[in-house]
């Protein structure tokens, strides 16, 4: 699968989501690693989601991971706490602001 591929899958199963409960503005960078390598970012402003197949320097943290462990995240099949503490996620940033991403992906 390519980069773009799986962004437009990852767009695809979380564009819609409700995010309007949010009321600040949350901003997460994704580095995906291996074959699918590449960028993308999600924000939430207003109690709108964007996501974004770019970079985006005004974040609140930034994760690092394989595709797979990303998809794991997102699916429920791994926790992101403890793929952190396995360090199969990086997180870089606002550590309390990175733990709100569990509010967009459930």
């Amino acid at each position: 699968m390519t980069f773009q591929e799986y962004f437009l899958k990852v767009k695809e199963d979380f564009g819609g989501t409700d995010v309007s409960h949010i009321g600040e503005k949350l901003a997460f960078e994704f580095h995906v690693t291996g074959e699918e390598q590449g960028t993308f970012y999600v924000e939430v402003k207003n109690g709108k989601l964007n996501i974004e197949p770019y970079n985006y320097y005004d974040r609140d943290a930034s994760f690092t991971a394989s595709a797979k462990v990303f998809n794991d995240i997102m699916t429920g099949k791994t926790d992101p706490i403890m793929a952190f503490t396995l360090k199969k996620l990086k997180v870089e940033g606002d550590l309390g602001k990175a733990l709100r991403l569990k509010d967009i992906i459930k």
